[in-house]
Order: structure tokens, then sequence, then C-alpha cells
């Protein structure tokens, strides 16, 4: 009896981690992008020559009954920003027409969860990571440097 609730307490751990690491569920309803930064060098398309470190949290809460997209840098002293002009289906896939007086965020648009890198000039440049490498890179491991 109490192997089996052993066996079933691990294997819903196991679930939640692998739930956690996918970034899919949020208790918010945002969507996070795990910036990275390259200390000591400089990015070659998607590749750091230098130490690849986690930067900025990016975070998109998407909402489809007010068709519009509030963004913000986690941690950041830097106020939020808000598109209005929306196409919202759900909080990973979204597009807003941007205006020129508006903040300037990473993107304007999100497909499955992954924001796009169209609009050349129009959003600040990042390079991200998933959330299990960026939590490996702020612990430490100084494994990896290759964004996606």
């Amino acid at each position: 009896m109490v192997k089996n609730i052993v066996r079933v307490l691990l294997a819903l751990g196991v679930l939640a981690g692998i739930i956690w690491v996918s970034d899919r569920v949020t208790l918010e309803g945002e969507r996070t992008v795990y910036g990275v930064d390259c200390k000591g060098g400089e990015w070659r398309d998607e590749v750091c020559a230098g130490r690849m470190t986690p930067g900025p949290l990016y975070r998109f809460r998407a909402s489809r009954t007010r068709q519009e997209v509030i963004f913000w840098i986690a941690g950041s002293a830097e106020p939020s920003g808000k598109y209005t002009d929306c196409m919202v289906r759900d909080r990973g896939n979204w597009t807003c027409n941007r205006r020129l007086d508006q903040p300037a965020s990473i993107a304007y648009e999100m497909i499955d969860g992954v924001p796009t890198r169209s609009g050349s000039g129009l959003t600040i440049a990042y390079h991200a990571v998933p959330k299990w490498k960026w939590w490996a890179l702020r612990t430490g491991l100084p494994l990896f440097s290759e964004a996606d």
C-alpha cells in the first residue's frame, strides 16, 4: 500500500516537473520568453562567442476578451507596455498591429507560444532559450553557447 502511494506521488512529481519545464501551464496565464546575454563575446547568428548567461524574462499576458496584450520585463523598473489593436486566439497565439507611439517589445506577434522575428526595426533584438536551459545557466552551468 505504501509503495503504491510512493509510486503515485513520484509519478505526479515527474509529471509536474515535465509540465514546469515545458512552460505550457502557468498560474498567471502568461507567456514568458527566457532571454540570454553573451558576456565577453558577440552573437554570431544564434551562437554566443563568449559566455552565455541568463538574461531578461520577457512576459506577455494576452486577453481574448479585450483583444489586447500587455508586456513587460520581469523585475525591471521599465513600465509595462500594451498593444491594444490585437487579434488574440489564446495566450500563445496572437498578433497585434504595433503603432510607433507604443513602447517597443521583442515581438508583436506570437505563434504557438514563440514570438516571431518579423517587423525589423519595430522590435527589440533578443536571444532566447527554453526555460530549462535558462534555469541551468542561472544555476551556473556554463554548458551552452547556442540560443534558439
